[in-house]
């Protein structure tokens, strides 16, 4: 097996690939992120090996309080997922003081993430200007609605206006509806996705080529769902065509969409390839309807196909369509609630379920693990969400050297923050 020489950050050291536990392990991460997105790219590095110090102000980031919240600490239930491995560090940043320890901690680290207004970082002291000297090394990632530059870069930009302007709402939901939101923050977590990528890749391509620089990762949150546009804009270019939405298929791909089962459930089926398209046919006994052998025909005749398999779909429970076409190795698949995806054996063969212990509950909290699956080097989740301000003393005193008296003094001077103690 190869030996890599890491010089990735000021804490790597040469070590046979064979001997890594975690692909990110002695990288060092500021995470100056709130909400979704560079949090998210935070909790992707944390779970690959990286130390992620998050700044947060007194009253925390705002996902603390998000959705549901457990009964003994107030806390979110996101929040023990989203914040897991991270160390909790609460910090005045609109003080000198505040500013100048976040400085120094930034000077000590490998990569910085933040996800606000373009120019607030600058506002602070802490744009990627203020490092170039101190720490040329750095990877500065920036997440924001609208990128860095351009006519827009000023405006807010949460994920449902950057779907939207990102062309991603255009596509999604039914012709005679309003244009529809999947029930989640979509573009929030692709703009972290993309990010912890940028990350990465700017790491990797500071050993190798950058002689030991570092760079701006600068990710949009509607570019990160224009990404995933797939052949929109080259059809447009070639003849002027814009893709409307197409409810629950997709345009130019037949048969590929969703049935009505016997027992009120649905189910997703995608036989669109002309070998399935065939064997699909047969087995739901139209044989007349193989004469389209080819997409091109399909797409053409799309009504009647989807009816002739809704008909049949309607004939049997899903649990019947499901063992009947995978028998037969044409893809099927039920939608699947929380619920389901829990009790599916699937899932737990494949350990996309975590278990983590919240102080104060005799029930363990159940939350997803992260994808990809590294097979010599798999990520894993060390603790969940921790309360407020839990590491402060920690990380000032380990990281910056200073002295409990020093730690002491700040909190007095309401300059960081430490946890509550816990009930």
């Amino acid at each position: 097996m190869m030996t890599m020489t890491m010089t990735m950050g000021r804490h790597m050291s040469t070590k046979s690939a064979t001997a890594a536990r975690l692909p990110l392990e002695g990288i060092r991460v500021i995470e100056c992120g709130h909400l979704i997105a560079g949090p998210f790219a935070g909790t992707i590095l944390g779970y690959f090996g990286a130390e992620v110090i998050k700044i947060e102000p007194k009253t925390g980031d705002q996902v603390r309080e998000y959705r549901m919240v457990d009964d003994e600490h107030r806390t979110s239930l996101w929040w023990y997922s989203i914040g897991r491995n991270k160390h909790s560090v609460s910090v005045d940043l609109k003080t000198a003081k505040g500013q100048a320890l976040v400085k120094d901690l930034v000077d000590k680290s490998d990569v910085l993430i933040e996800n606000f207004r373009p120019g607030k970082m600058e506002q602070w002291g802490l744009g990627p200007d203020h490092f170039r000297d101190t720490n040329p090394g750095l990877i500065y990632s920036r997440i924001s609605g609208y990128g860095q530059s351009g006519p827009n870069k000023g405006k807010p930009g949460f994920a449902s206006v950057c779907e939207a302007f990102g062309g991603f709402r255009y596509v999604n939901g039914f012709p005679d509806r309003p244009s529809a939101r999947p029930n989640l923050s979509l573009g929030d977590t692709m703009a972290g996705l993309h990010a912890a990528l940028g990350i990465t890749m700017a790491l990797l391509g500071k050993v190798r080529h950058a002689g030991g620089q570092g760079q701006v990762v600068d990710v949009a949150i509607y570019e990160s769902m224009f990404n995933v546009l797939e052949a929109i804009v080259p059809e447009y270019s070639y003849n002027g065509t814009i893709r409307e939405c197409s409810g629950s298929t997709i345009t130019g791909i037949v048969p590929s969409n969703t049935y009505p089962t016997r027992d009120g459930k649905q189910v997703v089926i995608g036989a669109n390839m002309d070998t399935l398209y065939i064997k699909m046919m047969d087995l739901i006994g139209q044989p007349d309807l193989k004469v389209h052998k080819t997409n091109v025909e399909r797409v053409a005749h799309v009504d009647t196909i989807d009816a002739a398999i809704g008909a049949w779909t309607s004939t049997l429970p899903l649990h019947e369509i499901v063992a009947t076409l995978d028998a037969a190795k044409i893809p099927v698949g039920p939608i699947n609630s929380v619920k389901d995806m829990t009790e599916d054996p699937h899932f737990a063969h494949r350990e996309m379920f975590e278990q983590v212990t919240i102080p104060g509950h005799a029930t363990p909290l159940q939350i997803p693990s992260i994808s990809p699956k590294l097979q010599s080097t798999p990520g894993r989740t060390k603790w969940p969400g921790k309360p407020l301000g839990s590491d402060t003393r920690h990380v000032l005193t380990t990281v910056l050297g200073l002295s409990d008296a020093e730690v002491a003094a700040l909190v007095a001077d309401k300059i960081v923050f430490e946890a509550k103690e816990q009930a």
